[in-house]
């Protein structure tokens, strides 16, 4: 996930004397400019291939997206940013990134649906990468290597990415027709999208690959960025920790400034019991992937998943970790093909 700051924008210095504002007397002691932070030239908790491990150049992205200028402003430091508080604001920023590193021409999301935080997304599909490396000296690449979103969304972002990166081709599933619509639109009105991405709708709330994949229909990865959230309510209050540990901003209510809708942020027994049942239906698919994976957001979820893959008997488990600003992510990753059988599958489809 990206690390979110908040950015406070401040009257500018009298010329006459620099150390004071054009206020009051008895306000100036509380708005005196912050000290200047050094930032780190490269973001090293990113993957080593992840194109945002520089800092963002507002300069360039407003070229690619010149719409996203409107909401770039000084933050205390004297550093050019956006507000993050801003949905507008996130969103301007996203299609900025997305024209600027992945040549997308169309990109456009219903309003309050799910806003992703780029550089987060882009490191899932790199470590996916790694791990279908695996022990080889290269990345598998090309149109022939397919993976399964879940949980598509209205934004398709990792077809996006994915395809853009390492030219893989995608099967992007959603319950939400509205998301549907919207990642099928994406797909369409992007030339690089229309041969790689196909959208199917899932008309089952509790089912993941059941009626989405087609008897022998082979995919070598699923990804999934589960509703972590068990309720509108947990799901707010994490919205409100996050933002009062931004400094300058004490929020009176939680603001979702990258959007979600309920079935991409809460779902009855949070991810614990959602991952859960993917593992389950997994085992009905065992010979149609190589690699089921899906992110955990709480480690909490870590030790219960693993009694869950042990008990349906699959034959490795990888926990892969990222680290995104302060906060670690990662997500887990279950096969149940024997060494034997990966060999043949890469063999066979690589």
């Amino acid at each position: 996930m990206i690390l979110v700051i908040t950015y406070i924008l401040l009257p500018k210095k009298s010329n006459k004397n620099p150390t004071s504002f054009p206020l009051p007397l008895s306000q100036q002691t509380s708005h005196k400019l912050q000290q200047k932070k050094e930032h780190p030239k490269v973001k090293s908790q990113l993957h080593p291939r992840s194109q945002h491990r520089e800092r963002y150049n507002f300069d360039k992205l407003s070229k690619s997206s010149p719409e996203l200028a409107a909401f770039v402003a000084p933050n205390q430091y004297g550093d050019d940013s956006v507000d993050f508080f801003n949905p507008d604001a996130v969103k301007a920023l996203n299609k900025a990134l997305l024209k600027h590193h992945y040549n997308v021409k169309f990109w456009e999301i219903p309003e309050h649906y799910l806003c992703p935080p780029i550089p987060g997304r882009a490191d899932y599909i790199h470590n996916i990468a790694d791990l279908l490396k695996g022990s080889h000296s290269e990345i598998p690449k090309g149109n022939h290597i397919k993976g399964l979103d879940i949980g598509v969304g209205a934004s398709c972002i990792y077809p996006i990415i994915g395809n853009y990166e390492y030219d893989w081709s995608f099967i992007g599933s959603d319950t939400n027709e509205t998301a549907i619509t919207s990642a099928k639109a994406i797909e369409q009105q992007n030339y690089n999208l229309k041969s790689s991405v196909e959208i199917r709708r899932q008309e089952q709330s509790n089912a993941f690959f059941k009626d989405i994949l087609k008897p022998e229909e082979k995919v070598d990865f699923t990804m999934c960025n589960p509703p972590f959230h068990a309720s509108i309510e947990d799901a707010q209050k994490a919205s409100l920790k996050k933002l009062k540990n931004l400094k300058g901003r004490r929020p009176s209510k939680a603001v979702l400034n990258f959007g979600g809708q309920q079935d991409e942020l809460w779902t009855k027994g949070g991810e614990a019991r959602f991952v859960k049942d993917m593992i389950y239906e997994s085992r009905n698919f065992s010979k149609q992937c190589l690699w089921f994976t899906s992110l955990i957001s709480k480690e909490v979820t870590l030790k219960p998943t693993y009694k869950i893959l042990e008990k349906v008997k699959a034959t490795d488990v990888k926990t892969i970790e990222m680290g995104q600003g302060q906060k670690v992510s990662r997500f887990i990753a279950w096969t149940f093909l024997s060494e034997q059988e990966q060999n043949k599958w890469m063999a066979d489809r690589w």
